[in-house]
């Protein structure tokens, strides 16, 4: 049981990390979110299901054809959601993705159908340190740490990581410097939907594929990104990990009718005590 509990806990984390990953890009780019990151790991788990089971296309083609299809997916969003508004100066981007979010569900019900669908993959147990892991279990934490490494060397040790910095310190002298920042967002918005689509796919055995899995996994994305603080990766991570082993905790010693009221309370003790996130920092404006 609790070895069960254990690695369903990082599992999940996991998988709620990746998704706020996605709100965390975005921020530290544009200072904009993308409410449809749920969609969007709906969408990577719906296309890929559908490209490896329904048109029988090769795993390792499938997975990459989907992947770059939420990335345009996630450049669509930025460009039609994000940037009018944007340029506007108006927050209407906010209500903008979750309007396309929900738009997206819809078209999926109509076209992949309301029946649950599950992932024909098949899985490998064994046991580590005593504890019986499956390897998808595994393989979700490990991706996740791959992701956040990868970030953080990027944006220091990198020429990206410094046009990253440019756009993010001052827009408009970025601009002048000749980096162009409405691609650098629309990428940090492909790289967002990205996350997501990765995060449904790797679910995706574990859990039924349906138009509307995204919904709530998406509202507790956000609620990690909150509570680890969104200018820190490393902080979400944790705050994923430390989401998912409370769900998983809860679900076994109260049952899974009390995990969203366990889980959810202690997510606003947590920022009644800590506003900024568990590991953010409170912004400084300089005027």
């Amino acid at each position: 049981m609790w070895s069960t509990a254990l690695s369903t806990g990082l599992s999940l984390g996991s998988m709620y990390a990746l998704l706020a990953l996605g709100f965390h890009i975005t921020w530290i780019v544009s200072r904009t979110l993308n409410f449809a990151q749920g969609s969007a790991m709906m969408v990577g788990a719906t296309l890929g299901y559908s490209l490896y089971v329904t048109f029988g296309w090769p795993l390792l083609l499938a997975l990459p054809a989907t992947l770059l299809c939420c990335a345009l997916y996630g450049v669509v969003i930025e460009r039609l959601l994000v940037r009018p508004f944007v340029a506007r100066n108006s927050e209407a981007w906010l209500m903008a993705t979750v309007a396309g979010g929900i738009l997206v569900d819809n078209l999926a019900m109509f076209t992949f159908g309301k029946e649950p669908r599950q992932f024909p993959v098949t899985d490998v147990t064994f046991t580590l340190f005593g504890t019986s892991w499956s390897l998808i279990n595994l393989l979700i934490p490990l991706t996740g740490v791959m992701i956040v490494v990868a970030l953080t060397l990027v944006r220091r040790y990198s020429r990206i990581g410094k046009v990253l910095e440019a756009t993010v310190q001052n827009p408009r002298a970025a601009q002048l410097m000749g980096i162009r920042v409405n691609r650098v967002v629309a990428a940090a918005f492909a790289l967002s939907t990205v996350f997501a689509a990765l995060a449904g796919l790797l679910i995706a055995p574990l859990f039924s594929i349906q138009s509307d899995m995204g919904t709530l996994f998406g509202l507790k994305a956000f609620a990690v990104a909150i509570l680890g603080g969104l200018a820190s990766s490393s902080g979400i991570w944790v705050a994923g990990l430390l989401f998912g082993l409370s769900e998983a905790l809860v679900t076994l010693w109260f049952g899974s009718a009390f995990t969203q009221i366990f889980t959810f309370s202690l997510v606003i003790l947590a920022l009644a005590l800590r506003p900024n996130g568990l590991f953010g920092q409170k912004l400084r404006v300089k005027v």
